[in-house]
């Protein structure tokens, strides 16, 4: 979209679907070209001036036109959209997707299997809290998951509400093979800053490069 504009996506902003389209068609062949097989497919804000309930069918059903249409192209290349809740209460209030309940809903009406749910932990905390049983009840829809801590947004080992390590056992006890990415602001040197993956990877029995003491 036009950022200078203030928008953030187009996926569910009503006549937009042309620019959401052509959009979708570069962003397709630039992960073709560096092999990356998920796109985020970012819903938009609620127009400046209008009011959230007034044009929230609106938004859904536009939404619901582009993520079919996106699922059909992405199939094509072997690729998997993924849609991302972001917290209205601080991040942004203006964004139209907002709950891992309000994704879950939308990926069921739209019926695709290579559509999935990119869940951010620090919105979903945000927004609703209970990240055991969010994790647990839409695993199944899940493609990707980020983190940060709250209400810091910084590494997962800054002050803040969330045990890292109790949702990193969670998450290996549900099987998660996929990638978590770091979607934190650093709160200093960005490699000092890592020291928590070193950490984790130490009370895990692992080495620093990610290989199994265990297995030599």
């Amino acid at each position: 979209g036009d950022q200078e504009a203030g928008e953030m996506g187009l996926a569910a902003v009503p006549g937009r679907q042309a620019a959401f389209r052509q959009g979708l068609a570069a962003a397709v062949q630039y992960a073709r070209a560096v092999g990356c097989p998920r796109i985020h497919l970012v819903a938009g804000r609620v127009p400046l001036g209008a009011d959230r309930a007034a044009v929230a069918d609106e938004m859904e059903t536009t939404f619901i036109e582009n993520l079919k249409y996106a699922a059909d192209l992405l199939a094509q290349e072997d690729m998997i959209g993924l849609v991302e809740p972001i917290n209205s209460r601080i991040t942004d209030p203006r964004y139209f997707l907002n709950t891992p309940h309000q994704a879950a809903a939308i990926l069921e009406k739209v019926g695709r299997p290579n559509l999935k749910l990119q869940l951010d932990i620090f919105h979903c905390q945000i927004m609703d809290g209970n990240l055991s049983r969010n994790l647990e009840k839409y695993f199944p829809l899940i493609g990707h998951i980020q983190i940060a801590q709250v209400p810091g947004r910084h590494e997962p080992d800054s002050p803040g509400e969330l045990n890292f390590p109790y949702i990193f056992e969670l998450l290996e006890s549900l099987s998660y093979t996929g990638y978590v990415g770091c979607e934190y602001a650093p709160k200093g040197d960005t490699l000092e800053g890592l020291g928590w993956l070193r950490s984790y990877w130490e009370s895990r029995g692992l080495q620093h490069s990610g290989t199994s003491k265990a297995a030599e």
